[in-house]
């Protein structure tokens, strides 16, 4: 088979809807390697891809830079044609105008719908295009996958699309999380990020869904030993918890991080306390996943989809109250059987996201279309 892919995201993204895309398109390389993968995107990568190491992936780019976008969102149909491509699979939300008249079925994954049930944590032109994108992708689309049971619904209730026609397909994190890090290694970065000897952690970009002031207000209900460490591209939401902090003594706590080394994640993760992620609302939740398999116990917020990333052991709050979110983190950080459940049950948890099942869905789905 040869599948083609949308790759603005894999080459230019890199983070959420980046890092799924590479991902996709790495498990199908690895599993799958006798098909011929084919990325077309925009521009190339401003970084090194580990992705041009597999003889199965190809990169194709327009020949006019001037006119990239139309190209992305049209004219690209011309080159999957040319390239006889027997699929096309969108990645983050959207696919080409044109491709059921070109006679070249596709799939879209939808990541989530949080711009209908939000609409406020976005600027109105760029909710409007969302929309406008989905609305089209999922209409068009042959199949559509769904990154979780939360998005499938929300598919189902908003745009009103057809059940059968949704797969929930999930997704695993990096491979690099489920390594264990040296205890050296683990000194090397406590000394380069001047970690706290005990810490809650919170990745993800520091804006107003993911609630991060929530544990703000928990660790000042905590002992003073505990210190918290938000790792994230900061927004002006931010500010927001810099004036609670101010306010509340708490700046000798609080650490913010950017700009972390990717390959550094893993060693901050495996020195956390707990990983705390009290976002509003989510269409899946990578960094429970990424928390889980680095063998750290978690506590979410309930409401959206972070019961289907956490599993069942996970702990999930109120996403509103900061006095249950701190009697659960000191009931787990004071309970040493409570933590090993939750560690050993978010490993058994993770093996639902592995590469192999994950690669299998996906080619399942392309030759039942094919």
């Amino acid at each position: 088979m040869k599948i083609g892919f949308d790759g603005k995201r894999a080459t230019q993204n890199f983070t959420g809807l980046g890092n799924y895309s590479r991902y996709v398109l790495q498990i199908l390389g690895e599993y799958y390697p006798g098909n011929q993968y084919s990325v077309f995107a925009p521009t190339p990568a401003k970084k090194p891809l580990s992705l041009l190491e597999c003889r199965s992936i190809h990169f194709h780019y327009p020949k006019n830079q001037l006119f990239k976008n139309f190209w992305r969102n049209s004219g690209i149909v011309k080159d999957l044609k040319k390239e006889k491509i027997d699929l096309f699979h969108g990645l983050s939300n959207e696919i080409p105008i044109g491709l059921k008249k070109a006679g070249i079925p596709s799939v879209v994954t939808i990541h989530d719908l949080i711009f209908y049930r939000y609409p406020q944590y976005y600027p109105y032109f760029d909710r409007k295009i969302y929309e406008l994108k989905v609305r089209y992708a999922s209409k068009h689309a042959n199949k559509i996958i769904a990154v979780s049971e939360q998005t499938k619904a929300d598919l189902i209730n908003f745009l009103n699309v057809e059940e059968s026609k949704v797969e929930v397909i999930y997704q695993n994190c990096d491979p690099i999380f489920r390594s264990i890090v040296t205890e050296q290694e683990k000194i090397r970065i406590r000394n380069t990020y001047n970690l706290p000897k005990e810490f809650l952690l919170n990745v993800g970009t520091i804006e107003t869904r993911k609630n991060s002031l929530l544990i703000i207000q928990a660790l000042k209900k905590l002992k003073d030993t505990i210190h918290l460490v938000l790792i994230g591209k900061e927004t002006p939401y931010a500010q927001v918890l810099k004036d609670f902090i101010a306010n509340n003594n708490l700046t000798s706590r609080v650490h913010f991080l950017k700009n972390v080394s990717f390959q550094d994640l893993p060693g901050i993760y495996q020195q956390a306390s707990l990983f705390i992620y009290p976002s509003k609302f989510e269409g899946f939740g990578i960094p429970v996943v990424e928390a889980l398999s680095s063998g750290i116990p978690v506590i979410a917020a309930k409401g959206s989809c972070l019961e289907e990333a956490g599993g069942k052991n996970s702990i999930y709050i109120d996403p509103n109250n900061s006095d249950e979110l701190a009697d659960q983190i000191n009931l787990t950080m004071n309970n040493t059987e409570k933590r090993e459940l939750m560690i050993r049950s978010g490993f058994e948890h993770i093996s639902n996201f592995s590469n192999q099942k994950i690669a299998d869905k996906l080619f399942k789905l392309y030759q039942n279309l094919i």
